[in-house]
């Protein structure tokens, strides 16, 4: 086989199946091809190819939570790895069609010759697929569950309206999942070259039984029907190096991109600042949260307090801190000193700037919530979401 006679079956055919044998027979190695949710779509390898990894993969009709969390990692040049349970490197590359990544390529290096091929090659290889495996993808010729399928549709938002969703799932045993909750395991930390246990998902399991663990937009997003034991997410996150968050609850199964945008939104905020693995419950960020949501609105903000924060990042001053941290406390001053480290002295002469310089009516009743979100506002624009988190309140 070479690159021309490929290319020639590429455009004389419309078989996934037909191009994954011809890439296997020009590159001699075992080959592989995934979509985006990691279902192996197509496979070829010769009668005598005996290999742990691949063949669990084939067996279960998806990679490994290992191997997903890998190329979730990785960013779209080839990679070369090798594998703690196998014998072979693989060559893994990203298959992109329109500017879009539809999928990966798995080549198994077993001669180890690959890295010595033609980059022309693998390019005209990875493009011809790419379309393919697009066209596979739009037919609903992909490997996954229907289960899966539509709830991966009803993730991304692909259901008009709740009946459709209802008509699709009736067929499914999904008409019987009522989940009280989702979490959201993030993958970045996470890394493990034994990838034919898919020891993660059957950790989860054992854990969580019925929880349908399932890797989406490079997560893996797994099913509660109870209340959360943080202490078990704790031991979970610790043993695999996940970064976890929970949803709030869920009244039912069509709500559920709602609380997956939720815990999406969450995670995205805490992933810079906890580089360490962590399991948290929405819950306990829904103030966050709810402000994050009123961040574009400066205007909103109390003129009164807008000066108080123009004075702290021009000065350095703490005014808003202590504005919002006075508040909370109901005006106790002893309190209020305890949360800020800060000697009495200091928080009454901040107390009387802000009556006289600036007219904040701190006493006010009326003004307090007015003031509260105008001081929240001003401490997120310097950058002080630490002060809303659990453990600050």
């Amino acid at each position: 086989m070479d690159l021309k006679s490929f290319l020639d079956d590429f455009m004389n055919s419309d078989d996934l199946g037909l191009l994954v044998r011809d890439a296997s027979a020009l590159f001699n190695c075992p080959v592989m091809v995934v979509d985006m949710a990691f279902h192996a779509v197509a496979w070829h390898a010769g009668a005598d190819f005996e290999d742990a990894p691949f063949r669990s993969s084939i067996e279960s009709g998806s990679l490994s939570y290992e191997t997903g969390s890998f190329l979730a990692a990785s960013d779209a040049q080839a990679h070369f790895v090798s594998l703690e349970d196998s014998p072979y490197r693989r060559r893994f590359s990203l298959l992109v069609t329109g500017g879009a990544p539809v999928g990966y390529l798995i080549l198994v290096d077993v001669d180890r010759k690959l890295e010595f091929e033609d980059a022309r090659v693998f390019s005209a290889v990875e493009s011809a697929l790419a379309k393919q495996l697009m066209l596979e993808l739009n037919r609903g010729s992909s490997m996954q569950s229907t289960e899966e399928s539509v709830l991966q549709m009803l993730l991304e938002g692909r259901f008009a309206d709740e009946a459709l969703f209802e008509l699709q799932a009736a067929g499914t045993g999904l008409k019987y999942l009522a989940p009280r909750r989702i979490a959201l395991a993030n993958l970045e930390l996470y890394r493990s070259t034994n990838w034919s246990e898919n020891a993660l998902r059957s950790t989860i399991l054992d854990v969580f039984p019925m929880s349908r663990p399932m890797i989406h937009d490079g997560g893996v997003v797994f099913f509660l029907n109870s209340d959360p034991d943080m202490h078990l997410f704790g031991e979970l996150s610790r043993q695999f190096n996940l970064r976890v968050a929970v949803s709030a609850p869920i009244e039912r199964l069509f709500m559920l991109p709602r609380a997956y945008a939720a815990i999406r939104e969450l995670m995205a905020l805490l992933l810079p600042r906890m580089p360490h693995p962590f399991a948290v419950k929405a819950e306990d960020y829904q103030a966050l949260m709810q402000l994050k949501q009123l961040e574009p609105r400066r205007d909103l903000a109390l003129p009164s307090v807008r000066a108080l924060g123009e004075r702290d990042r021009e000065e350095g001053t703490l005014y808003c801190l202590t504005l919002y941290t006075y508040l909370i406390c109901h005006h106790s001053l002893q309190e209020t000193c305890a949360r800020l480290f800060t000697h009495r002295n200091t928080v009454l002469y901040r107390v009387k700037r802000m009556r006289e310089d600036f007219d904040i009516p701190i006493d006010d009743p009326q003004a307090h919530l007015a003031l509260l979100l105008s001081s929240a506002m001003m401490l997120l624009e310097q950058g002080r979401e630490d002060v809303f988190m659990p453990g600050n309140e």
